[in-house]
Protein backbone atom coordinates (compact mmCIF):
# COMPACT_ATOMS: atom_id res chain seq x y z
CA UNK A 1 0.00 0.00 0.00
CA UNK A 2 1.37 3.32 -1.04
CA UNK A 3 1.48 5.90 1.64
CA UNK A 4 1.54 9.66 1.26
CA UNK A 5 5.20 11.66 1.62
CA UNK A 6 5.87 13.50 4.58
CA UNK A 7 7.04 17.65 3.73
CA UNK A 8 9.53 17.78 6.46
CA UNK A 9 8.61 21.46 8.51
CA UNK A 10 11.16 23.30 10.34
CA UNK A 11 9.55 24.22 13.65
CA UNK A 12 10.59 27.68 14.67
CA UNK A 13 10.60 28.07 18.74
CA UNK A 14 8.73 31.03 20.07
CA UNK A 15 11.45 32.30 21.60
CA UNK A 16 12.94 32.84 18.51
CA UNK A 17 9.48 34.42 16.98
CA UNK A 18 9.57 36.95 19.97
CA UNK A 19 13.21 37.94 19.35
CA UNK A 20 12.80 38.45 15.16
CA UNK A 21 9.60 40.92 16.24
CA UNK A 22 11.25 42.49 18.79
CA UNK A 23 13.87 43.22 16.07
CA UNK A 24 11.34 44.34 13.27
CA UNK A 25 10.00 46.55 15.87
CA UNK A 26 12.66 48.62 16.34
CA UNK A 27 13.87 48.63 13.11
CA UNK A 28 10.58 50.41 12.85
CA UNK A 29 10.70 52.43 15.53
CA UNK A 30 14.07 54.37 16.05
CA UNK A 31 15.80 56.44 14.20
CA UNK A 32 19.34 55.02 13.93
CA UNK A 33 20.55 51.44 13.28
CA UNK A 34 24.40 50.92 13.67
CA UNK A 35 26.37 48.11 13.78
CA UNK A 36 29.02 47.47 15.99
CA UNK A 37 32.45 45.47 16.76
CA UNK A 38 31.91 43.76 20.07
CA UNK A 39 35.56 42.22 19.24
CA UNK A 40 37.94 41.02 22.32
CA UNK A 41 35.51 42.69 24.95
CA UNK A 42 35.35 41.04 28.37
CA UNK A 43 32.26 40.63 29.42
CA UNK A 44 32.59 42.98 32.26
CA UNK A 45 33.34 45.97 30.63
CA UNK A 46 30.49 44.77 27.30
CA UNK A 47 28.09 45.62 30.51
CA UNK A 48 29.36 48.59 31.75
CA UNK A 49 29.16 49.91 28.36
CA UNK A 50 25.21 49.23 28.02
CA UNK A 51 24.58 50.26 30.93
CA UNK A 52 26.29 53.60 30.63
CA UNK A 53 24.33 53.47 27.11
CA UNK A 54 20.62 52.59 28.75
CA UNK A 55 18.62 55.67 28.34
CA UNK A 56 20.46 56.81 24.73
CA UNK A 57 20.33 53.81 22.79
CA UNK A 58 18.51 49.95 23.20
CA UNK A 59 21.71 47.36 22.45
CA UNK A 60 21.22 43.59 20.91
CA UNK A 61 23.34 40.89 19.94
CA UNK A 62 21.36 38.35 18.13
CA UNK A 63 22.66 36.07 15.91
CA UNK A 64 22.87 36.71 12.17
CA UNK A 65 20.31 35.17 10.99
CA UNK A 66 17.46 37.04 13.10
CA UNK A 67 18.24 40.19 12.09
CA UNK A 68 18.07 39.40 8.50
CA UNK A 69 15.22 37.82 9.42
CA UNK A 70 14.04 40.56 11.17
CA UNK A 71 15.13 42.94 8.29
CA UNK A 72 12.76 40.82 5.71
CA UNK A 73 9.90 41.65 8.36
CA UNK A 74 10.32 44.81 8.81
CA UNK A 75 9.79 45.18 4.98
CA UNK A 76 12.63 47.81 4.70
CA UNK A 77 14.56 47.26 1.26
CA UNK A 78 16.49 49.71 1.95
CA UNK A 79 18.09 47.80 4.96
CA UNK A 80 19.43 45.35 3.25
CA UNK A 81 22.24 47.23 2.45
CA UNK A 82 23.36 46.60 6.07
CA UNK A 83 22.87 42.82 6.11
CA UNK A 84 26.93 42.93 4.60
CA UNK A 85 28.19 44.53 7.60
CA UNK A 86 26.81 41.76 9.86
CA UNK A 87 30.04 39.78 10.93
CA UNK A 88 31.13 37.62 13.85
CA UNK A 89 31.53 39.13 17.12
CA UNK A 90 28.86 42.39 16.59
CA UNK A 91 26.45 44.27 18.55
CA UNK A 92 23.13 46.24 17.18
CA UNK A 93 22.15 49.79 18.71
CA UNK A 94 18.55 51.18 18.25
CA UNK A 95 18.47 54.71 19.05
CA UNK A 96 16.53 57.77 18.39
CA UNK A 97 19.99 60.30 18.30
CA UNK A 98 21.55 60.75 15.33
CA UNK A 99 24.03 57.83 13.93
CA UNK A 100 27.04 60.00 13.67
CA UNK A 101 26.29 61.75 17.40
CA UNK A 102 26.34 57.94 18.43
CA UNK A 103 29.11 56.45 16.69
CA UNK A 104 31.30 59.58 18.23
CA UNK A 105 30.21 58.90 21.90
CA UNK A 106 30.80 55.59 21.25
CA UNK A 107 34.61 56.30 19.95
CA UNK A 108 35.25 58.73 22.80
CA UNK A 109 34.10 56.64 25.69
CA UNK A 110 36.91 53.52 24.58
CA UNK A 111 38.58 52.55 28.22
CA UNK A 112 42.20 52.15 27.89
CA UNK A 113 43.57 49.13 27.86
CA UNK A 114 46.37 45.95 28.21
CA UNK A 115 48.50 44.81 25.47
CA UNK A 116 48.26 41.01 24.69
CA UNK A 117 51.29 38.68 23.36
CA UNK A 118 49.90 38.35 19.39
CA UNK A 119 47.65 41.97 19.15
CA UNK A 120 48.95 43.71 16.07
CA UNK A 121 50.51 47.32 17.37
CA UNK A 122 48.34 50.27 15.70
CA UNK A 123 51.41 52.39 16.03
CA UNK A 124 54.78 52.22 17.75
CA UNK A 125 55.02 51.62 21.08
CA UNK A 126 57.41 53.41 23.26
CA UNK A 127 58.66 52.60 26.57
CA UNK A 128 58.85 56.69 27.79
CA UNK A 129 61.85 57.46 29.69
CA UNK A 130 61.76 58.54 33.61
CA UNK A 131 61.33 57.07 36.62
CA UNK A 132 59.50 53.82 37.20
CA UNK A 133 58.11 51.51 40.45
CA UNK A 134 60.07 48.60 39.41
CA UNK A 135 62.69 47.45 41.88
CA UNK A 136 66.09 45.83 40.96
CA UNK A 137 65.69 42.32 40.50
CA UNK A 138 63.69 40.08 37.34
CA UNK A 139 63.00 42.98 36.29
CA UNK A 140 66.38 44.29 35.20
CA UNK A 141 67.23 41.57 32.45
CA UNK A 142 63.90 41.39 31.36
CA UNK A 143 64.31 45.41 30.33
CA UNK A 144 68.04 44.66 29.16
CA UNK A 145 66.41 41.68 26.68
CA UNK A 146 64.07 44.77 25.43
CA UNK A 147 67.33 46.94 25.12
CA UNK A 148 66.43 49.26 27.34
CA UNK A 149 68.95 51.28 28.99
CA UNK A 150 68.27 51.53 32.46
CA UNK A 151 70.00 52.74 35.74
CA UNK A 152 69.07 52.58 39.27
CA UNK A 153 67.95 55.73 41.27
CA UNK A 154 66.68 56.14 44.81
CA UNK A 155 66.28 51.93 44.86
CA UNK A 156 63.72 52.18 41.74
CA UNK A 157 64.98 51.41 38.29
CA UNK A 158 65.07 54.48 35.85
CA UNK A 159 64.46 54.22 32.17
CA UNK A 160 67.64 55.98 30.68
CA UNK A 161 66.40 56.54 27.10
CA UNK A 162 62.68 55.81 25.57
CA UNK A 163 62.82 52.52 23.27
CA UNK A 164 60.02 51.36 20.93
CA UNK A 165 59.50 48.02 21.81
CA UNK A 166 56.68 47.42 18.82
CA UNK A 167 56.58 48.59 15.85
CA UNK A 168 53.33 49.78 14.14
CA UNK A 169 51.64 46.62 12.13
CA UNK A 170 54.05 43.78 14.08
CA UNK A 171 52.83 41.43 16.53
CA UNK A 172 53.60 42.36 20.10
CA UNK A 173 55.51 39.71 22.07
CA UNK A 174 55.21 38.04 25.33
CA UNK A 175 57.93 39.91 26.87
CA UNK A 176 56.95 43.56 25.59
CA UNK A 177 53.58 42.64 26.76
CA UNK A 178 54.28 41.36 30.14
CA UNK A 179 57.03 44.94 30.52
CA UNK A 180 53.81 47.04 29.43
CA UNK A 181 51.52 45.13 31.90
CA UNK A 182 54.61 45.90 34.93
CA UNK A 183 54.56 49.71 33.83
CA UNK A 184 51.04 49.88 33.43
CA UNK A 185 51.29 51.08 29.81
CA UNK A 186 47.85 50.43 28.02
CA UNK A 187 48.59 51.02 24.29
CA UNK A 188 45.11 49.60 23.20
CA UNK A 189 41.14 51.06 23.80
CA UNK A 190 38.71 48.81 24.17
CA UNK A 191 35.48 49.70 23.67
CA UNK A 192 32.16 49.40 20.90
CA UNK A 193 34.02 50.32 17.59
CA UNK A 194 31.21 51.39 14.92
CA UNK A 195 31.30 50.35 11.90
CA UNK A 196 28.00 51.08 9.65
CA UNK A 197 24.97 52.63 10.13
CA UNK A 198 21.28 53.04 8.82
CA UNK A 199 19.58 56.62 9.43
CA UNK A 200 15.87 55.43 9.02
CA UNK A 201 14.39 59.15 8.78
CA UNK A 202 16.55 60.16 5.75
CA UNK A 203 16.66 56.29 4.33
CA UNK A 204 20.43 56.39 4.26
CA UNK A 205 23.29 53.83 4.68
CA UNK A 206 26.56 54.90 6.16
CA UNK A 207 28.95 51.87 5.24
CA UNK A 208 32.18 53.38 7.12
CA UNK A 209 30.94 54.50 11.05
CA UNK A 210 34.85 53.92 12.76
CA UNK A 211 36.15 57.27 12.40
CA UNK A 212 38.63 59.75 13.78
CA UNK A 213 36.32 62.86 15.84
CA UNK A 214 39.55 64.85 16.74
CA UNK A 215 40.99 64.08 13.03
CA UNK A 216 37.78 65.54 11.29
CA UNK A 217 37.71 68.77 13.79
CA UNK A 218 41.04 69.48 13.29
CA UNK A 219 40.21 68.61 9.00
CA UNK A 220 37.42 71.12 9.64
CA UNK A 221 39.38 74.17 11.07
CA UNK A 222 42.35 73.59 8.83
CA UNK A 223 39.75 74.12 5.82
CA UNK A 224 37.48 76.31 7.59
CA UNK A 225 41.18 78.77 8.27
CA UNK A 226 42.09 78.38 4.32
CA UNK A 227 38.53 79.31 3.39
CA UNK A 228 38.36 82.52 5.05
CA UNK A 229 40.82 84.53 3.70
CA UNK A 230 39.39 83.05 0.14
CA UNK A 231 35.76 83.98 0.46
CA UNK A 232 37.43 87.79 1.73
CA UNK A 233 39.31 87.70 -1.56
CA UNK A 234 37.11 86.78 -4.02
CA UNK A 235 34.05 89.09 -2.02
CA UNK A 236 31.81 86.30 -0.74
CA UNK A 237 29.83 87.66 2.01
CA UNK A 238 28.86 86.12 5.16
CA UNK A 239 28.65 86.94 8.57
CA UNK A 240 31.77 85.60 9.15
CA UNK A 241 33.59 87.40 6.61
CA UNK A 242 31.50 90.68 6.55
CA UNK A 243 34.06 92.78 8.77
CA UNK A 244 36.79 91.49 6.79
CA UNK A 245 35.50 93.04 3.69
CA UNK A 246 34.59 96.13 5.25
CA UNK A 247 37.96 96.88 6.82
CA UNK A 248 39.00 95.56 3.01
CA UNK A 249 36.83 97.99 1.12
CA UNK A 250 38.11 100.49 3.53
CA UNK A 251 41.52 100.14 2.89
CA UNK A 252 41.05 99.66 -1.02
CA UNK A 253 39.00 103.24 -0.48
CA UNK A 254 41.91 105.29 0.90
CA UNK A 255 44.41 104.02 -1.45
CA UNK A 256 42.15 104.88 -4.76
CA UNK A 257 41.97 108.12 -2.66
CA UNK A 258 45.80 108.19 -2.21
CA UNK A 259 45.74 107.91 -5.78
CA UNK A 260 43.43 110.14 -6.89
CA UNK A 261 45.58 112.90 -4.95
CA UNK A 262 48.90 111.89 -7.00
CA UNK A 263 47.16 112.37 -9.92
CA UNK A 264 45.78 115.70 -9.19
CA UNK A 265 49.14 117.18 -8.27
CA UNK A 266 50.99 115.66 -11.74
CA UNK A 267 48.39 117.19 -13.56
CA UNK A 268 48.28 120.74 -11.97
CA UNK A 269 52.77 120.19 -12.08
CA UNK A 270 52.39 119.27 -15.80
CA UNK A 271 50.03 122.63 -16.16
CA UNK A 272 52.37 124.91 -14.37
CA UNK A 273 55.55 124.04 -16.30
Amino acid sequence: MKTKKQTKTTHVSERKKKAVLDLSKLLKEKKTFLIASIKNIPGSQFQEIVKRLRGKAVVKVPKKNLIIKAIDVSKNEELKKVEEKIGSDFALLFSDTDCFELAIDLIRKKSPSKAKAGQIALEDIEIPAGPTDLVPGPAISELGALGIQIQIENGKITIRTPKIIAKAGTKITQSAADMMSKLDIKPFSIGFVPVAAFDNTTKQFYPDMDMNPDKALDDLKEAYGRSLPFAVQVGYTTPETITFLIGKAGRQGLALEKLQTQNLQNNNSEENK
